[in-house]
């Protein structure tokens, strides 16, 4: 991997490089409907963008539920630049601007076929599998540290 880039996105500037993304993966190739994945919630949430070599490969969304819960949303990576580990690099960088937050938990609903991706980075499963646009999802958790500087990666060092 060349030069990876993951920043706080700038909006609206950068919105509708999010968009593209977003339609490429859940709309075209997952067949979400366009309402559910553009939920009016994206005004209320920060984005992640991510550049590869220049150009925008993948985003993520989060969105503060209280002032101690974050939930990651619409993780994203195009098809062109999977398997280069730029989706566990996409949520480290959201942990740690959830982190630097002062935020103490984060909740996801992962899609099941990549819970161990979020199972590398500390994320706990529960309850039961369910649906979601209908592809089966999973409700997994993480508490993270208070610590400033702490190792957010998970794993064994």
């Amino acid at each position: 991997m060349t030069n990876l880039v993951i920043k706080v996105a700038e909006l609206p500037q950068e919105f509708p490089a999010i968009q593209a993304i977003r339609i490429a993966v859940f709309q075209e190739e997952q067949g979400v409907d366009p309402a559910l994945e553009f939920d009016g919630k994206d005004e209320i949430s920060d984005h992640l963008i991510a550049y590869l070599n220049g150009e925008v490969v993948a985003t993520t969304r989060i969105r503060y539920l209280d002032d101690k819960t974050a939930k990651i949303e619409r993780l994203a990576v195009l098809s062109t630049a999977r398997g280069q580990g730029i989706g566990k690099k996409i949520m480290i960088k959201a942990l740690e601007v959830i982190a630097n937050k002062n935020i103490p938990e984060v909740v996801i609903h992962a899609q099941e076929y990549v819970k161990n991706l979020y199972e590398k980075l500390d994320f706990v499963e529960e309850g039961e599998i369910f649906e979601e646009a209908s592809i089966s999802h999973v409700k997994m958790r993480k508490k993270l540290s208070q610590q400033k500087n702490c190792r957010l990666g998970g794993g064994k060092a």
